[in-house]
């Protein structure tokens, strides 16, 4: 089955796999740890509103933590917050865990943390809790018009 995601990039003409896995929780950590890669290459995707722009995506490695002053100061916004567990699925049209960048019933703006450039493929959400693409860095940030910006905070394992 193909995902709304998956059908974007094959519109692009951008080349991904999908992998599959049975999820238990849905964390960036299991993730990696199933599909046996970096948890700096595993991308979450998380739901904020801004003040200014309203809704906005932000892709950070399973590995960080979303710096919101960072996001504020790119964005445009003066404040961001998370948005509530219980709205993700009514603004985005993907379950908690399952936000994917891409193919969402609605367009936001989408900011990809600076790191994934580094890294040879990184993976993020299919748009199903269990399903993960894998793509190339800067194929993302132009299969979601990202912007690219130092929005993660490394947290120490």
């Amino acid at each position: 089955m193909k995902t709304q995601a998956a059908q974007l990039l094959d519109k692009a003409g951008i080349r991904y796999e999908i992998r599959e896995f049975r999820e238990e929780d849905f964390g960036a950590a299991e993730a990696a740890e199933k599909l046996q890669i970096p948890l700096e290459q595993v991308f979450k995707t998380l739901v904020v509103r801004g003040d200014r722009t309203g809704i906005i995506l932000a892709c950070v490695p399973g590995s960080a933590t979303l710096n919101l002053k960072a996001l504020e100061k790119v964005s445009g916004n003066k404040r961001v917050e998370m948005a509530g567990k219980e709205e993700i699925h009514r603004l985005t049209g993907y379950l908690r865990g399952g936000v994917s960048p891409l193919g969402g019933k609605k367009t936001y703006p989408v900011f990809v943390d600076r790191s994934a450039l580094e890294q040879p493929m990184v993976s993020i959400s299919a748009g199903m809790r269990g399903m993960q693409l894998f793509l190339a860095p800067q194929d993302l940030v132009r299969a979601a018009r990202a912007t690219v910006a130092d929005i993660g905070e490394r947290t120490e394992t």
